[in-house]
């Protein structure tokens, strides 16, 4: 097959289950099929890893929940408010309990319980230790029996998560819309990237252009100086200076009195 094939192929397999599990995950219907596109879009860019790997539907079902449960989502103003319910009660009930547990419990309890991985595969995914996968899927099921004690057996709550998944009405895009969407965005990303790369280049020119081209000491700050005597007016004149003065005053202005001290 051709990559469009070969990835039409996979996303018609994978899409609709994982939107039901990413539903599952959030309890938002938008928000599942945002992360479930989100996810596919990055497997078309990276498409020829992706192929190549053992599990292409696991690498994108990790790729989406990892956008699901992120915690940046609180802060968007579309996932705010919250959504309405399930219409049955008895999937509110376990939707909600499936809510308040902590979200790498809920992840563990949804890939074991719901998809039906193994308790290795499910470590491996959740990037934890098989013992620590299997305490979180221990504590998982008791929270969620305290709450519904119908569901204590593991064979139960599988038929019920499957039952909530299948109950809610959840489409996903067409597989063409996905690519086109993944192409979109990475040719933005990289006109952004060579807009920014235009933008540092340009700076740098015009800062080589614009510096100075010798080192010139900064001036120092300016400090008061200390010790000069304040400026006075001129006081009055003693008698001395005031007979030295008259006496100028009465001398001529020229000839050799002026030009010759005189004899004392």
């Amino acid at each position: 097959m051709t990559p469009d094939q070969a990835f039409d192929a996979l996303y018609a397999f994978c899409a609709p289950a994982l939107v039901r599990q990413t539903y599952l995950l959030t309890g938002r219907r938008e928000l599942a099929r945002e992360a479930v596109e989100r996810a596919f879009q990055l497997a078309w860019q990276r498409w020829p890893d992706v192929a190549r790997d053992r599990d292409p539907a696991g690498w994108v079902r990790a790729v989406a929940y990892d956008w699901a449960l992120s915690p940046w989502h609180r802060f968007r103003p579309r996932h705010r408010s919250p959504e309405p319910p399930p219409a049955d009660p008895a999937d509110r009930e376990l939707l909600h309990a499936l809510l308040t547990l902590p979200p790498a419990y809920r992840r563990t309890l949804v890939l074991y319980d719901g998809v039906g991985l193994d308790l290795p595969e499910t470590a491996a995914e959740t990037e934890a230790s098989t013992p620590a996968a299997a305490s979180r899927l221990t504590h998982a099921r008791e929270a969620v029996a305290v709450r519904l004690p119908e569901l204590a057996d593991p064979a139960a709550l599988h038929r019920r998560l499957l039952e909530l998944a299948s109950a809610e009405r959840l489409g996903s895009a067409r597989p063409t819309h996905v690519r086109t969407g993944s192409e979109r965005r990475n040719v933005f990303w990289t006109r952004a990237a060579i807009a920014f790369t235009v933008t540092i280049v340009g700076a740098t020119t015009l800062t080589l252009r614009t510096a100075p081209t010798r080192y010139e000491p900064p001036i120092a700050p300016a400090q008061a100086v200390r010790g000069v005597p304040a400026v006075s007016g001129m006081g009055p004149l003693s008698r001395e200076e005031r007979e030295l003065r008259e006496k100028l005053r009465r001398a001529e202005t020229n000839g050799p009195e002026r030009v010759f001290p005189e004899a004392r």
